[in-house]
């Protein structure tokens, strides 16, 4: 029994790491079904929403990262990022935060094809 809750001591938080390895944050437009999500450590970012296909339920469009929403280049240190939904009701971006350097980049899906991210600034 004892070797039972050791084994769950450790493994559970190597779960709980595993678990958190995305963050993930609506789009503040009122009429829009769009969910973003960042990769916490890279800070790649994606999002999909409803859609409309006729005679089924319906389906996941999901955008990809594209141009300046893709994680950093090979070989660079991991970071502690997150999304921030503003409070502008016709908004469809969301920004992407550093939680280390205090970057900030916005995100938004362009020509209904990829998610893009404007350059990190502070």
């Amino acid at each position: 029994m004892r070797s039972v809750l050791l084994t769950l001591a450790i493994v559970a938080p190597a779960a709980d790491a595993l678990a958190q390895s995305y963050e993930f944050v609506s789009a503040p437009h009122q009429g829009l079904n769009r969910i973003y999500r960042v990769n916490r450590q890279t800070g790649e970012v994606g999002a999909c929403q409803f859609g409309l296909k006729d005679g089924a339920v319906g389906v996941t469009i999901c955008y990809p990262a594209g141009e300046g929403a893709k994680g950093p280049a090979p070989g660079t240190a991991p970071g502690d990022f997150g999304l921030v939904a503003s409070h502008h009701l016709s908004e469809a971006g969301i920004f992407r935060i550093d939680r280390q350097s205090g970057e900030m980049s916005v995100c938004y899906v362009q020509n209904d094809r990829e998610v893009v991210c404007t350059s990190p600034a502070k």
